[in-house]
C-alpha cells in the first residue's frame, strides 16, 4: 500500500466530510434534525454496528488470504532448496540437469512471475520449468536403493511446491467479490448521511468536526486496509516480496560452491530459458 496515496485519500474524504457537516450544520436546528435523540442513536448504533460486523468479517477474510499468500511463498522457496538437496542424490546427469532446472524456476519466479503479480495481472497457473523438471524425471530411471528413495521424496517434494505455489497465487486472485465491496461502501455512504442528520448549531464547531472527522477516518482507512489486503502484491509498504525465493537462490549459490556441485543451468539470469 502506498501510505502518501492512503494518507491523502484519508485527509481529502475527511476534510470533505467535516466541510459537509460544518455546512449542514449552519441550517440545523438547535438539537440537531432528530427530535427524538436517543430513538436516533440507537438506530445509528443498530447501523453502526451491523456495518462494523460485516466489515470485521470481511477483514479476517482478507487477512487469511493475505496470509496464506505469504506462507505459500515461504514454504514454496524452502520446498525449492529441499528438493535441490534430493536431486543430488539421483543419477549425476538427471540430477544436475534437475537441479539447473529449480534454479531456473526460482528465478522466473522472482524476476517473472512477481513483477506480473505486482502489476495486478494473472499468472499462468503452471510454470514453465514445473513443466520442464515433469519431464526431466520422467527420463530418470532410479536404480540404487538411495536413488529410488530420492526419487520418491522428489515427487512428494514437488507436489508440497505445487500446493505451495497455489497458495502463493491464491492471493493475487482477490476474495472479495465485486457485490460484497458495493455493500460495504453503500453502507458507509448511508452511515455518513446519518451523522450529517445529527447536525446541531448549538453545539460548537469543532464537536462537530472532531465528530465526523471521526467517523470518516475510521472508516476509510479500515476500507484501504481492506483493499491492501485484498490485493497483497500490489506496489508499497507491507506487500509481498519474493525475499524467501530471493534467499533461496543465494542458498543454492552458497551449496554449489561449498560442496563444489556440478549443475547445467538452462537459462539466464531472469530465468528466461536460453535460445529464447
Amino acid at each position: 500500500m502506498n501510505l502518501l496515496w492512503a494518507a491523502l485519500i484519508v485527509v481529502c474524504v475527511a476534510a470533505v466530510a467535516v466541510a459537509a457537516m460544518l455546512l449542514v450544520r449552519r441550517g440545523a436546528p438547535d438539537g440537531s434534525y432528530f427530535e427524538d435523540g436517543d430513538r436516533a442513536a440507537a438506530i445509528f448504533g443498530i447501523l453502526a454496528t451491523g456495518f462494523a460486523v460485516l466489515l470485521g468479517f470481511v477483514v479476517f477474510l482478507a487477512f487469511e488470504s493475505y496470509d496464506a499468500s505469504r506462507s505459500g511463498a515461504q514454504t514454496e522457496a524452502r520446498t525449492v532448496a529441499q528438493q535441490f538437496q534430493t536431486a543430488q542424490f539421483l543419477p549425476d546427469d538427471a540430477g544436475a540437469r534437475l537441479s539447473g532446472e529449480l534454479i531456473c524456476y526460482a528465478r522466473s519466479i522472482v524476476y517473472g512471475e512477481w513483477p506480473v503479480l505486482e502489476s495486478g495481472r494473472r499468472v499462468g497457473e503452471i510454470n514453465p520449468w514445473g513443466v520442464a523438471m515433469f519431464e526431466s524425471l520422467r527420463a530418470v530411471e532410479p536404480d540404487a536403493a538411495s536413488e529410488q528413495s530420492a526419487y520418491d521424496k522428489w515427487l512428494d517434494q514437488t507436489s508440497e511446491r505445487e500446493n505451495a505455489r497455489a497458495d502463493r497465487l491464491h492471493g493475487a486472485e482477490g476474495v472479495i467479490p465485486t457485490p460484497l465491496w458495493i455493500v460495504l461502501l453503500l453502507s458507509a455512504v448511508v452511515i455518513f448521511v446519518l451523522v450529517l442528520f445529527f447536525a446541531d448549531s448549538g453545539e460548537r464547531m469543532i464537536v462537530q468536526a472532531t465528530m465526523m472527522a471521526g467517523v470518516a477516518i475510521v472508516v476509510v482507512a479500515t476500507l484501504l486496509l481492506l483493499r491492501f489486503l485484498d490485493d497483497p502484491f500490489g506496489p508499497g509498504v507491507g506487500a509481498l516480496r519474493p525475499v524467501a525465493m530471493e534467499r533461496t537462490l543465494d542458498i543454492l549459490e552458497e551449496a554449489q560452491a561449498a560442496a563444489g556441485i556440478s549443475v547445467s543451468i538452462p537459462c539466464d539470469e531472469r530465468g528466461v530459458a536460453d535460445g529464447r
